[in-house]
């Protein structure tokens, strides 16, 4: 079949002519695929599957209740453009309870549809033709891909088990560093689970001055921090004068697809996104703003959320090193993340972490994510689907027993 008359339209952005007949597998479809095989190899064999990115539980009532309340009110109805006061101003409280952040709630805070609309919007702020983005790998890349639309390119930072999971500024070249606008953080991190230390942040606010970019904070673990309290990039000295931060309500509030989160930090960075965002979206519906409000007012809702997936990272750790991984607690969010297997029974050999990956899924219905960009590590998250401790005590014990079977090695 000859092709459209449209198909030498396509942007080059996402492949141009040859947009649509690429014959490369994206990670997450290939994982899709293996979870397929494994449920038709082995029918009576559950997945016991550790590769859910998202909260497993509704939002609390008290916020479904609002939410229900709020849908029918009349004045609910029609565009939100850059969002309601009440949102915003709930937002300021919650960043000065939880974080000690003062910020105005008309100049310095703006909703989003979600973190990921923000990441988006971001670049069309700053990115020219050639100007640079900063990412570390492995990471989101959404920023990084709404980057190249705009004719920039992306310069990867990769977060190396050497590092301590940190970005170093130092390596990057003085040629890109020349054209660098953005520097794009994720802390907690995802998917290492690495919590920043305030001297980094202090690091990064000195370097950003005296190279002239603008930081862009991704919060959106924020509040799932164990090892410490949850802190705030905003709330180091001088952050203000650099960058922003954003967050989302996913994770900590248990609101994942309800898609709703904030932009703040300086006033112009977020006089420049609401610019941006007016032309992109006409805000997101005032009841889930309003529902949204009074999620942050309720103190208990983060703290629960935290020790929940505290509690199952907890058990993941111990029974991940009973069966030889070399895992340890993640200073945040809900993944763990550790270095994949070398060989597993019969003496098969995984040259990758994908490697290990399908292998895991295909003959013992066991999902993880595999990361091969900084070193062959899994991705372990704590999302999996447990009505009580009880549930996921069975579900640790299944797993083990099943990894035992594997007899992975490690070295």
């Amino acid at each position: 079949m000859s092709d459209p008359y449209f198909q030498q339209l396509f942007a080059e952005r996402i492949g141009g002519a040859n947009y649509g007949k690429g014959t490369e597998i994206y990670k997450f479809e290939k994982i899709k695929r293996a979870k397929r095989k494994a449920l038709a190899d082995y029918p009576n064999r559950p997945l016991v599957d550790f590769g859910i990115g998202e909260n497993d539980a509704m939002a609390p009532l008290p916020v479904r209740q609002r939410m229900a309340d709020e849908i029918n009110r009349p004045e609910n109805r029609g565009y939100a453009d850059n969002g309601i006061a009440a949102f915003k101003e709930a937002v300021a409280r919650f960043m000065k309870r939880q974080f000690g952040v003062e910020l105005d709630p008309v100049r310095e805070i703006n909703h989003c549809i979600g973190s990921k609309t923000a990441l988006s919007m971001l670049p069309a702020c700053f990115i020219n033709p050639g100007d640079v983005t900063l990412m570390t790998v492995p990471g989101y890349p959404v920023a990084g891909t709404h980057t190249r639309y705009y004719g920039g390119t992306v310069y990867r930072l990769p977060l190396l088990a050497q590092n301590d999971f940190l970005p170093d500024l130092a390596s990057i070249p003085a040629d890109i560093l020349t054209r660098v606008k953005l520097l794009v953080l994720n802390y907690p991190n995802s998917p290492t689970g690495k919590v920043a230390p305030q001297s980094f942040y202090e690091h990064v606010i000195a370097w950003a001055k005296a190279n002239r970019v603008v930081v862009v904070q991704d919060a959106a673990h924020s509040l799932l921090t164990y090892e410490t309290e949850p802190t705030s990039f905003l709330a180091v000295p001088g952050a203000r004068d650099v960058g922003v931060e954003v967050h989302s309500l996913s994770k900590g509030f248990d609101m994942i697809g309800w898609r709703i989160g904030w932009v703040c930090g300086h006033e112009r960075l977020v006089q420049a996104f609401a610019d941006v965002k007016d032309n992109c979206d006409s805000g997101q519906f005032m009841a889930i703003q309003k529902a949204a409000a009074a999620a942050l007012d309720d103190a208990t809702i983060p703290g629960q959320t935290r020790a929940k997936y505290k509690r199952r990272l907890e058990k993941l750790v111990a029974m991940l090193n009973r069966c030889g991984f070399h895992a340890k607690m993640p200073g945040g969010t809900y993944f763990l993340y550790a270095a994949a297997p070398k060989t597993a029974a019969g003496g098969l050999a995984f040259d990758s972490a994908e490697a290990a990956s399908q292998y895991l899924i295909t003959q013992h219905s066991i999902v993880t994510v595999p990361w091969d960009d900084a070193g062959a590590f899994l991705r372990f998250s704590v999302t999996y689907e447990a009505a009580d401790e009880q549930a996921e005590d069975a579900l640790m014990a299944e797993a083990e027993s099943r990894l035992r079977t594997a007899q992975l090695t490690f070295a």
